[in-house]
């Protein structure tokens, strides 16, 4: 494997410079925005795979309030690409029986916040029906969903509800933030025999563009991505923040401290080796995500690192997060956790 392929499977780009095209033949690699990366994992399972379905709310001939399933029902038929009607409740019961029934259901849910209705039918039945079937019955559907702020949605389309879905064994809870994640992690989402959910961070759906290999691949669940090395501290985050804490990363160099970031990619199964290794290299961590602090994931993070490494830490662990109050219709970029307030944080344990 050549260095840039190593980096390809890291998840990571590759240098300037370095060729991503063969001598000859196709494209090694085409550009897309993390919203097309969508589109394309679904495509690319439907054709390869006749159990695989795509359902959910106007996902048929409109395409998704987002476009994300844009020109499927054209290809692959109403039997495959279908609408369902305006219930939650609906989509995901219908997701659990065709899955139960040997089915790949993707299941669109319009906005992260509505999945109220279906909550219990994924945290009751979907998570929990290979343990209590002695592993005689699986459950491998896919709930995708947009999630997170950033867009001017307000209180009832901004959330970021993944904490909720991280809290329950049996399920497996991912959110990419590139295109090349984006693809390879909702092709082993629909490839393995557990329920995912699946949060698009809704603000980066045009807003993030990357090389993504034409040929298939997969990220496996579980693996982080270190994004840049660094040695005096460590920003973690997952999602929409990824592209504010590369500039807060940038603000940092500017002033000679080297920032090490990585990118949790899936937070059910999360990837501990590379988080430990990161803390107790740089002895200085600081935890970013954009759902309210109380209940926050990041605080199982920031428990585990305290746990496993708290001799090597050289200032207490930091968590940047969203606030604790309904999410603003028109204050959301205050809200945020933005470039800015992962700096100062950054900077607090710099100087601790």
């Amino acid at each position: 494997m050549t260095a840039t392929e190593e980096k390809r499977a890291a998840g990571c780009t590759p240098s300037a410079g370095e060729s991503v095209q063969p001598e000859s033949g196709p494209p090694a690699t085409v550009t897309m925005t993390l919203i097309q990366a969508v589109n394309e994992g679904m495509r690319g399972e439907l054709r390869r795979d006749p159990r695989v379905l795509v359902f959910g709310e106007d996902v048929g001939a409109r395409g998704g309030v987002f476009l994300a399933t844009a020109g499927l029902q054209a290809e692959f038929g109403e039997r495959r690409v279908f609408d369902t009607p305006l219930s939650e409740g609906a989509i995901v019961g219908a997701a659990v029986g065709m899955a139960v029934r040997g089915l790949r259901p993707i299941a669109e849910i319009q906005f992260a916040d509505y999945i109220g209705p279906g909550f219990d039918q994924l945290t009751s039945q979907a998570a929990k029906l290979r343990y209590r079937s002695g592993g005689q019955f699986s459950c491998p559907l896919v709930v995708r969903t947009p999630s997170g702020g950033g867009v001017k949605g307000g209180h009832h389309h901004s959330q970021s509800p993944e904490a909720y879905y991280c809290h329950t064994p049996g399920l497996k809870v991912v959110m990419p933030s590139t295109p090349y994640d984006a693809l390879g992690l909702l092709r082993a989402a629909v490839r393995g025999e557990d329920p995912v959910m699946f949060f698009e961070p809704k603000r980066l759906y045009r807003a993030a563009k990357g090389e993504v290999p034409t040929a298939d691949y997969v990220v496996e669940l579980g693996r982080a991505a270190v994004r840049q090395q660094g040695t005096d501290v460590s920003l973690i985050g997952y999602g929409g923040v990824m592209p504010d804490l590369q500039k807060a990363a940038d603000a940092l160099a500017a002033e000679g401290v080297s920032a090490e970031v990585i990118d949790l990619r899936s937070l059910v199964p999360w990837d501990r080796e590379t988080v430990m290794a990161s803390a107790a290299k740089t002895g200085r961590v600081v935890l970013v995500s954009e759902a309210p602090r109380i209940g926050n994931f990041m605080g199982e993070v920031a428990s585990s690192i305290q746990e496993e490494v708290f001799d090597s830490l050289l200032a207490p662990v930091l968590q940047v997060a969203g606030f604790d109050t309904p999410y603003p219709y028109v204050q959301d970029r205050i809200y945020l956790p933005g470039a800015g307030r992962i700096l100062n944080a950054a900077v607090r344990a710099l100087n601790y």
